[in-house]
């Protein structure tokens, strides 16, 4: 019995061919969770498309990558000489470093003379970066192989990203992340002899959500009657049916990303959840006959307790039910391609 992410093979394959086709030079990123595929599957899938360079996000992603994908690999973490300098495959050919920092640089290139790097330049997002008036000198002290931006979600990024081209001066590739592919070709079009490559992880591998879907089994099933004690917590449950189905917190059940809540609505929905939340009424992402029922308690570490409202019709042992859960925090058991 398990939590299951059942993919749409030809669905999900071609809308990675159309991402690359609306962005022929993209860069798939690879890293946590692999997007809910896992890192491996994504490194075959990044072979199949024939790029040549991938990027992970940290060091110790590295290994599996290098292990995995037969071609480049740059690491998006920037390299830390006070942190990283004993770790392993630094001085792989097939290692791209990003450096911020002149420091850190001199450290690398002490222990690895040839090891290759790009610059990353510190952007509005202010995460991490060299400011536009470093990345210039660190590329020639490095003897970069690029310039790497990473800008903050949304769009309208040509005219930061053009300082950069602009003071950076010489010709150079430019590593950049979170731009439209219309961004890219405006930039291209206005600096026709740099090259731009996109870095892509949610356009390229969650493009087509109907491409894919995770699974829970479910596990039993019992009638409640009002005022029945379940659980950890001994919580006294409405009338209905109890499913207990695969999946809990160890697969990233109900473990949500931390929301913006930017708009009216959406602080509203978060003031919603909580009184609900306080009053354990907490709706799951598990659908079953057409319903999203309740948690009866918190989602234990394999699986979760959920409350059938009575005249719902309730599962059988054995069926699968439907889990709506971000693919970017969700660690399926299994991924199944059809």
């Amino acid at each position: 019995m398990s939590l299951t992410l059942h993919v749409d093979g030809a669905r999900w394959r071609a809308a990675q061919d159309a991402a690359l086709a609306a962005n022929p030079s993209l860069v798939p990123v690879i890293k946590g969770n692999g997007y809910g595929f896992g890192q491996d599957l994504l490194c075959a899938e990044a072979g199949r498309l024939g790029v040549s360079l991938i990027a992970v996000g940290t060091y110790a992603e590295v290994p599996g990558a290098l292990a995995t994908f037969a071609r480049d690999v740059l690491v998006m973490e920037p390299f830390r000489g006070s942190v990283d300098s004993a770790l392993p495959d630094l001085g792989n050919p097939r290692l791209v470093h990003t450096i911020t920092a002149r420091e850190d640089l001199d450290v690398l290139r002490t222990a690895h003379p040839g090891a290759r790097v790009v610059v990353e330049g510190l952007t509005s997002m202010s995460r991490f970066g060299a400011p536009v008036e470093r990345v210039g000198d660190l590329m020639a002290a490095g003897y970069g192989e690029g310039v790497a931006l990473h800008l903050p979600l949304g769009s309208g990024h040509i005219g930061e990203i053009s300082r950069f081209v602009e003071a950076v001066g010489g010709i150079r590739p430019f590593f950049v992340s979170h731009t439209t592919p219309d961004e890219v070709a405006e930039l291209r079009r206005r600096f026709p002899e740099h090259r731009f490559s996109a870095r892509v992880g949610t356009d390229l591998w969650l493009a087509d959500r109907s491409a894919y879907e995770i699974r829970a089994h479910v596990l039993d099933v019992r009638p409640l009657a009002r005022g029945d004690r379940v659980g950890y917590r001994q919580r006294p449950q409405p009338a209905g049916h109890l499913v207990v189905v695969s999946g809990g917190t160890s697969h990233g059940v109900a473990m949500e990303s931390p929301a913006s809540a930017a708009t009216a609505r959406s602080r509203a929905i978060a003031v919603a959840e909580g009184l609900l939340e306080a009053a354990h009424r907490v709706r799951s992402p598990f659908t079953i006959s057409g319903t999203m029922p309740r948690f009866a308690e918190p989602p234990h570490m394999q699986c979760s307790l959920l409350v059938l409202p009575a005249g719902v019709p309730p599962p059988s042992i054995g069926d699968t039910v439907q889990v709506r859960m971000r693919l970017t925090t969700a660690y399926p058991d299994a991924v199944v391609i059809d």
